[in-house]
C-alpha cells in the first residue's frame, strides 16, 4: 500500500463504520441492519412470511424493482482496509476488533521478533495471529531519529445509493481456475471469485476515474465523517474532479484524483495521487496519532530567498469487498429473545443448539449466536455446505419465549446464500480487492497477454502472427481495434497537438446502441483528456471533455477514425 509491504493477521472483521458524529481517533460504530419489509411482517403466519421474503430475494436476484422494491432492504456496504504510519511506537495498538483473532504479542518489538523467527524458520502462527507491520525512521531532528509504526484496520461504509450488481465484472484468476479445472460458467458461486467494478456494459477495465472513485470518495479518513480538510501543499489549489465550479476537494475523504490550475497550459490539470499506482486512495487527517511529514521549498524572490513549509498527515485505503446487507439480519418471525449473553444462551455450556428442549439455545444474540432465520426459508430446510473457516453452525435449535424449539439458520453475512426454494443461490458478497503486484509492469504485460489469448477475435490485429480466426469472407478482421484521433489544435499554450484513443468493435457497438463511454486519450503536450463519447447520425462525437462541453485547449467535438 503506497509502497509499504506488510502482512496482516487473520482478519475476521466486524461491520463497523467510522463514527458519524465524533472525530475521536479510531472511534467507530456498528452499521445498522436493514429493516424488514412491511409486506413480510404483516403476513399472518410464519410460512406466509417465508413465502413473501423469498419474493424479495427473487427481486434482488433479478434486479427487478417492479416485482418488489428491494432497494431499501438490500443495502450495499463497501468494506476497505486503511493503513498509515502512526506515532505510537511503544505500546502495541490492536488495529480493529475481531471475535476470534488478535495480534499475539506484548509490544511492537515482540511482534517483530516473532515475525523474524517465523521467516527464519519457515514456520507460522497456527492461530494466524502474527502480522508483519514495519517500523521506519520518519524524520531526524538534531541528530535524533523519530520513528513511525505502520498499522492498519478494516472498516466498512454504507453506500449512499443502490448499487446494481451488474457493475461487478468477474476477474479471470487463472491461478485458481487452472489447477481446479473450473470453467468461467462455474466460478460465479465460488468463494474464490473476484471482481472489478465497471459501470459500462463491456467487460473491460475503464481508464482514469471510474465509479469506484465515486464510491471511495464517500469514505472518510482518520477524522471520521465530520472531516473537513483542505491541502494547499506547494501552493496548489486542489479542486474536486467531480465538479466544474472550482469546488475544493475535501481531502479528509479518500480520493485519488484532484485537479488544479495548470499555469503552463492555461487550464485545469487532473493529477493522480498514486502516479502509476491505480489502487491507491489517500485521505488527509489532523489526528496527532498519525505520523506527520514536512517539506520545505525555497525560491529566490529578487535577491531574497523565500521559503515555505508544509506539514501533512495522510492515511491510505484499498477497497476489499462490497457486501449486500439484507432483511434476514433483522427478520425475527418467531419473536425469539435477542441480545442475550453467551452464558444465558448456552446455560453455562449445557446447551449446544440441539433439536430438543433440553439442549436447544435459550435465545439469540447479534454478536455471536445470531440465529433468527427459519431453516425452512431455504430449500428443504438446508442451510448450505459447512466450511472449516465458518464460525456459524449449519443450523441450531432455539427456544422461543414459550419454550418451543425452532430450527433456525444463521442470519449473518454470507458469501453465497444456500439454495432458496424457487429462487436459487444468490451471491451477497463481491470481493474487489486488488492482488499484490497488479500495478507492476510485468503484471500488466501478463494481463494484456491473457486478454489477447482469451479473446483472440477481439484483439486479432495485435498479434504479430495473426491467429487463424477467419471472417465470413475467409479473411482475418483487422479492424477489431479501432484507432481514433481528436482534431488538431493550434492554441498556444500548450501548442499544436492532437490526441489518440482506441476502441474495439464491442465498445463501439455499445455506443451505437445509445450508451455513453468514457475514455482517456494519449498524453500529448504534457496532458491527457477524459472524453465522454456518444454516437449520433452515424458519427462518433465527444459529449464532454474533462467534464466540460468543450476542451480547454480548443479541440473540436469531432473525432477522426484512422
Amino acid at each position: 500500500m503506497n509502497g509499504v509491504e506488510f502482512r496482516t493477521r487473520h482478519n475476521d472483521y466486524k461491520l463497523r463504520m467510522a463514527s458519524r458524529s465524533d472525530s475521536t481517533f479510531h472511534k467507530t460504530e456498528y452499521i445498522p441492519f436493514p429493516p424488514v419489509p412491511d409486506s413480510v411482517t404483516k403476513k399472518a403466519t410464519v410460512q406466509e412470511q417465508i413465502q413473501e421474503m423469498r419474493e424479495y430475494f427473487r427481486a434482488f436476484r433479478d434486479q427487478n424493482t417492479t416485482h418488489r422494491d428491494y432497494r431499501p432492504y438490500f443495502r450495499p456496504v463497501l468494506c476497505y482496509i486503511e493503513g498509515g504510519w502512526s506515532t505510537g511506537t511503544k505500546s502495541l495498538d490492536e488495529p480493529f476488533q475481531s471475535d476470534r483473532h488478535a495480534i499475539d504479542a506484548s509490544n511492537w518489538f515482540d511482534l517483530m521478533e516473532k515475525i523474524r523467527y517465523t521467516s527464519y524458520t519457515g514456520s507460522k502462527s497456527v492461530l494466524e495471529n502474527y502480522a508483519f507491520l514495519p517500523t521506519t525512521i520518519n524524520s531526524v531532528e538534531n541528530g535524533h531519529p523519530h520513528y513511525a509504526q505502520w498499522n492498519y484496520r478494516i472498516l466498512c461504509h454504507p453506500l449512499k445509493d443502490d448499487l446494481p450488481v451488474s457493475v461487478f465484472k468477474p476477474e479471470d484468476d487463472l491461478l485458481y481456475r487452472f489447477p481446479n479445472r473450473v470453467g468461467m460458467d462455474k466460478v460465479e458461486v465460488s468463494r474464490a471469485q473476484r471482481y472489478h467494478v465497471n459501470a459500462e456494459d463491456v467487460d473491460h477495465y475503464g481508464h482514469g476515474r471510474s465509479l469506484l472513485d465515486n464510491l471511495m470518495m464517500q469514505i472518510p479518513g482518520a477524522d471520521n465523517y465530520p472531516a473537513d480538510l483542505h491541502d494547499n501543499s506547494f501552493d496548489m489549489v486542489m479542486e474536486d474532479v467531480r465538479f466544474n465550479n472550482h469546488t475544493l476537494v475535501n481531502t479528509g475523504y479518500y480520493h485519488r484524483y484532484f485537479k488544479t490550475l495548470d499555469k503552463g497550459a492555461m487550464g485545469t490539470k487532473s493529477i493522480h495521487r498514486g502516479y502509476s499506482d491505480s489502487n491507491l486512495w489517500v485521505a488527509q487527517t489532523s489526528q496527532p496519532q498519525v505520523a506527520p511529514m514536512t517539506v520545505t521549498t525555497c525560491h529566490k524572490v529578487f535577491r531574497h530567498e523565500d521559503c515555505k513549509s508544509w506539514t501533512s498527515r495522510y492515511t491510505y485505503a484499498l477497497p476489499l469487498e462490497i457486501i449486500y446487507m439484507n432483511p434476514l439480519q433483522s427478520w425475527n418471525p418467531f419473536n425469539l429473545e435477542t441480545n442475550m449473553t453467551e452464558t444465558d444462551i448456552r446455560d453455562h455450556g449445557r446447551r449446544i443448539g440441539g433439536p430438543e428442549t433440553s439442549n436447544a439455545y435459550k435465545g439469540t444474540s447479534v454478536k455471536k449466536y445470531h440465529y433468527l432465520t427459519p431453516s425452512d426459508f431455504y430449500s428443504s430446510g438446508t442451510v448450505g455446505p459447512k466450511d472449516p473457516a465458518d464460525t456459524a453452525k449449519k443450523g441450531a435449535g432455539v427456544l422461543d419465549r414459550s419454550g418451543n424449539v425452532h430450527m433456525m439458520s444463521s442470519s449473518g453475512i454470507r458469501i453465497v446464500t444456500p439454495n432458496i426454494d424457487g429462487v436459487g443461490m444468490i451471491r451477497m458478497r463481491y470481493p474487489i480487492m486488488p492482488v499484490h503486484g497488479e500495478g507492476s509492469g510485468v503484471w500488466k504485460e501478463l494481463s494484456a497477454l491473457k486478454d489477447m489469448t482469451m479473446h483472440m477475435n477481439r484483439y486479432a490485429s495485435l498479434f504479430e502472427e495473426r491467429p487463424s480466426a477467419p471472417n465470413d469472407n475467409g479473411t482475418v478482421d483487422e479492424s477489431m481495434v479501432l484507432h481514433f484521433q481528436m482534431s488538431t489544435t493550434v492554441l498556444d499554450p500548450p501548442g499544436e497537438h492532437n490526441h489518440d484513443f482506441f476502441l474495439n468493435l464491442e465498445e463501439l457497438d455499445e455506443i451505437k446502441k445509445g450508451s455513453h463511454l468514457t475514455v482517456t486519450t494519449s498524453e500529448d503536450m504534457g496532458h491527457t483528456h477524459e472524453l465522454e463519447l456518444y454516437y449520433r447520425r452515424g458519427v462518433l462525437k465527444i459529449n464532454t471533455c474533462d467534464g466540460l462541453r468543450s476542451c480547454w485547449d480548443a479541440h473540436t467535438n469531432y473525432v477522426t477514425q484512422l
